[in-house]
Formats: structure tokens, C-alpha cells, sequence
């Protein structure tokens, strides 16, 4: 059986880490090592975390003496593992029975993919779930072997992979190193690219994990204030890779320019939002950023779109939208 090597870092998640670890240690098929990192977590997390220890010998526990951050914890996570295969999750998520059985099976057949996402559920807090589904409705069963730069235009300039599904091989992982200290909010995007850069991409068209979403989330709580500032290390993400990858992915001035454009335009639509919110600084910000990525977004439709709002102006367009709606209901 291959090893799979699962970091599991936690910060004031006592409440949710015993479900994590035990879906973890649940897994058939595949040899897992579990190391838990508290960050110096104010909660239950070392009572929670010692007790999973001294029940499995497959766990570990540590807890930092300081709060070091996301990014730090990741990076010493990363260190410790050494088994074939490498996963990092949250300890608010956890794994789905067969994730890593099935992730380490695409691994063994195809010795040329480095990185194996899946799809996951998001558990909402009003307990209703929905499925992150990367691929769409492709009617790809039950998976799909892609190049670094298929998967690359795949993901344009989102993250297209839920996190918690993420099953990485270790030495490639060792190979192009840890996480970005500078991008805190596009870390995960980055290194998913970086992989990429290297070895083929696999998607398994199966439920591999549950995503929580709850008011905690760090996504949750940075995206509302500094829509601007994840955009630019969106970008920021985007210069890393064409500085560091392999010639031929260095040289190709068409993927570029895509994924440029495809920054500009989501720029546009979150720039869209922001005018809808009355925020007209903020989206006069976001469309000079947009302009700025890609000149191209001048001649598209998010572009266009947002400048007849900007014409109407911000109470005309809200009225104008109010009455499309009761005309609709």
C-alpha cells in the first residue's frame, strides 16, 4: 500500500479536528500518518489533539509555542512528510470514505500526474450542502488525465481545486517547495500552478471531501474587505509561474495573455458587484487593476456591461434593476 502523509493544521477548531482525524485514519486501501499542528490555538485544541495521539499510534501531535500563521504551518507540514503521497487538510474539513484509496490508485496508473483533485461538498451553516463540481457537467467517469497546461486554462484565474481533494506526490511536492509566505489569500492557486508546471494533473469525478464553509473561514473573512487586494496576488501568482517554470511553459506568450485576460474579465465581474453595493470607489479601483492585467478587457462583455452601469449611474441602475425584478416575478 502506498503511504499517504496527512497534515492537518489547526487553529481554534477543537470542535471539528476528532471528526478530521478519524476520516482520515478511516481510510481504506492506502498506509496514513497523521500529523496534527496546533498553531497555538486559544481553545480545547491540545486536550483534543493529545488525546487522538494516545489513542493511535499513526497520529502525532505538536502545538506551536507562538501563532505562526497559515502559510508557516503549511510550509513545516510539508517538511515532516515523507511518505508517497501528501495531503493537506483543514481541521474544519474532512475526507469522504475512498478519497485517498482512489487518489493513490490514479497515482500507481499514471506515474506522470503529480497532483489528484476530486470533487467536494460544501457543508453550509444553514446545514444544506452543494457539490464543488471543478469540471462541470463534463461526463468524465471516473476521471481525467490532463496536461499542466490544460489544466492551467482550465483554471484561468480562479482556484479550481477544492483544497480538501488535493492529494499531491511527495517528492514533487519536496521538489518545487513550500507555500508563498507573500500570498496569504492566493497560496493555494499558486502552488496548484507550480505543480502544474511540472507533471501532469489528475480529476477523479467522485465526492472526495467535505468542505465546511462557516463565518470562520479565512476566505470568508478577507474576501468582502480586499477584493482588490486578492486579485493582485491573483496576478502576483501569475508572474511567479512564468518566472520560474520550465522554459517551454516560460516562453508560451498564448497561455499568458489567457490567463491575463481571463484575470481581467473576473476582475470586471467583481468590480460589477462592488458598483451594485453603491462601493463606486471600489469598482472604479478594480477596473483600473483590470485594465491595467490585460488591455483586451476593453472589448469584453463584463467591460461593456459595466460601463453602462457606470453611465446610469448607481441609483438609476438599482432602480432600473428593481423593476426588472417585480417584472420578472
Amino acid at each position: 500500500m502506498q503511504r499517504v502523509d496527512v497534515v492537518i493544521p489547526c487553529y481554534n477548531y477543537s470542535h471539528f479536528l476528532q471528526e478530521c482525524v478519524e476520516s482520515v485514519l478511516s481510510q481504506a486501501g492506502v498506509d496514513v500518518r497523521v500529523l496534527i499542528l496546533d498553531d497555538c490555538s486559544p481553545d480545547k485544541t491540545p486536550e483534543v489533539g493529545k488525546a487522538l495521539a494516545s489513542r493511535d499510534q499513526r497520529v502525532t501531535y505538536r502545538r506551536h509555542a507562538a501563532n505562526m500563521g497559515h502559510i508557516a504551518t503549511y510550509n513545516e507540514g510539508i517538511d515532516w512528510a515523507g511518505g508517497d503521497l501528501f495531503l493537506l487538510l483543514s481541521a474544519d474539513d474532512y475526507l469522504l470514505p475512498g478519497a485517498l484509496d482512489r487518489s493513490a490508485e490514479l497515482m500507481r496508473n499514471y506515474p506522470d500526474v503529480g497532483l489528484v483533485f476530486g470533487n467536494a461538498l460544501i457543508a453550509e451553516p444553514n446545514g444544506m450542502s452543494k457539490r464543488a463540481d471543478p469540471l462541470g457537467d463534463n461526463h468524465v467517469y471516473p476521471l481525467q488525465i490532463l496536461s499542466g497546461r490544460q489544466f492551467m486554462r482550465l483554471s484561468g484565474a480562479r482556484n479550481l481545486v477544492p483544497t480538501p481533494t488535493a492529494v499531491v506526490r511527495t517528492a514533487l511536492q519536496k521538489q518545487v517547495g513550500g507555500y508563498n509566505k507573500d500570498l496569504p489569500h492566493a497560496g493555494d492557486m499558486e502552488m496548484w500552478l507550480r505543480l502544474a508546471s511540472h507533471a501532469g494533473v489528475g480529476f477523479i469525478n467522485a465526492d472526495q471531501a467535505v468542505y465546511r464553509q462557516h463565518a470562520a473561514n479565512m476566505s470568508l473573512q478577507y474576501y468582502g474587505e480586499n477584493i482588490l487586494s486578492d486579485l493582485r496576488q491573483r496576478k502576483r501568482a501569475f508572474d511567479i509561474l512564468f518566472s520560474q517554470a520550465p522554459d517551454s511553459l516560460r516562453k508560451d506568450k498564448m497561455l499568458r495573455r489567457f490567463l491575463a485576460r481571463d484575470l481581467g474579465k473576473q476582475a470586471l465581474r467583481l468590480a460589477g458587484i462592488a458598483f451594485n453595493n453603491f462601493d463606486v470607489a471600489t469598482a472604479l479601483a478594480i477596473q483600473r487593476f483590470a485594465l491595467e492585467v490585460s488591455p483586451d478587457v476593453r472589448n469584453s462583455l463584463p467591460w461593456i456591461k459595466l460601463v453602462c452601469k457606470q453611465t446610469i449611474g448607481p441609483q438609476y441602475w438599482y432602480a432600473l434593476n428593481s423593476i426588472r425584478r417585480r417584472a420578472a416575478a
